[in-house]
């Protein structure tokens, strides 16, 4: 009983400590979500050029939409005229950050790290898309529907045809409802083990394991496994407190929800296999690039500190800190047993 209080401890550090600006970050997303119509980045991204690739690193960037969920979202793209460099590019930074994730990165590790995950995810979405531009020809001629079995079940939304309070009211229904759910799972998953790594495994972990041993291993697990940006970062965090480095960290931020089986199945049929294989290259070595150049910045010029908190039972807890935990929580119940928990009550 001991060992599972103390466990249970360690899980509400990390909800105290991440809650508050998973919440903000939520909200952030259903503004995005609502006042960012879907219409108007098809028009952004409808011309075959690397102005369109820019385009599309950058609106994907703070766009919530996880790995699987961001698929049809891209497709339509394609389908509206997006180019396969354009439709790579917001394929891999749109799950790599989001509003969401960001907020979560500086609550659970630093700035630092805070803003080099949405430049990373910029730049392997760049680099991709580039690389798509140049030698993929592949053109997708079906009609046919993408078929995603995902955490997400986002419908096609009206926000054009809604009204200034309709959006408001959208924004919550989305980041607190829709969103939440949707990721509840993961993110629900991702919490827990963040907290089961930092409560069991020794803080000496990776002392007898090389950086270039880690890193491969991260890419090992990192690119058929599927995670959210948001579920990814507390298992960054707590591996970090074992000795991770951060660079190695960054690595796994970027690769876990970029690329996975379900992913990679789907996609070839839209851009070519050669089209998957340059997305699966680029992330790979930007991804690789930037742990190396995030490892160099953190022995000389940042020293990690945020995520420290998440050592002390003792940390005092603000009346906010609890109330938001408290929160997250309820929604992330009610998340699961609507996403997950009902479908298989009806079924039964």
């Amino acid at each position: 009983m001991h060992i599972i209080y103390e466990y249970i401890l360690t899980l509400w550090q990390y909800l105290l400590v991440s809650s508050p600006y998973l919440l903000l970050g939520l909200f952030a997303s259903g503004v995005i979500h609502h006042f960012i119509p879907m219409d108007a980045v098809k028009k952004w991204l409808g011309k075959n050029n690397i102005f369109s690739v820019i385009k599309a690193s950058l609106v994907g960037v703070p766009l919530p939409l996880c790995s699987c969920s961001v698929i049809p979202t891209a497709v339509t793209l394609k389908k509206s005229g997006a180019s396969n460099g354009a439709t790579s590019a917001f394929l891999i930074s749109t799950p790599e950050s989001g509003v969401d994730s960001i907020s979560i990165t500086y609550a659970l590790i630093d700035l630092p790290m805070t803003i080099l995950r949405p430049i990373a995810a910029f730049c392997s979405a760049f680099v991709a898309g580039l690389l798509q531009f140049k030698f993929n020809k592949f053109e997708y001629v079906s009609d046919d529907e993408p078929k995603v079995k995902c955490c997400a079940k986002m419908k096609k939304n009206s926000q054009s045809r809604a009204t200034f309070m309709e959006k408001v009211t959208g924004v919550f229904k989305f980041g607190f409802g829709k969103l939440l759910n949707d990721i509840s799972f993961w993110l629900t998953i991702g919490i827990l083990l963040g907290a089961l790594i930092d409560f069991v495994v020794p803080d000496s972990f990776f002392s007898n394991v090389s950086d270039f041993q880690s890193k491969f291993l991260i890419l090992l697990i990192g690119i058929p496994l599927y995670i959210c940006a948001s579920a990814s970062t507390p298992i960054a965090a707590s591996l970090m407190l074992k000795g991770l480095s951060p660079g190695s960290a960054m690595l796994f931020l970027l690769v876990g929800p970029a690329t996975n089986i379900s992913n990679i199945a789907v996609l070839q049929k839209y851009i070519g296999k050669k089209g998957v294989l340059l997305n699966i290259l680029s992330v790979v070595v930007v991804a690789l690039g930037f742990s190396f150049i995030v490892d160099y910045l953190y022995q000389n010029y940042f020293t990690l500190s945020f995520a420290k908190q998440l050592i002390s039972h003792e940390h005092e807890a603000s009346w906010w800190q609890q109330l938001s935990a408290v929160v997250l929580s309820l929604l992330l119940v009610r998340g699961l047993f609507i996403e997950e928990l009902k479908p298989r009550l009806i079924k039964a």
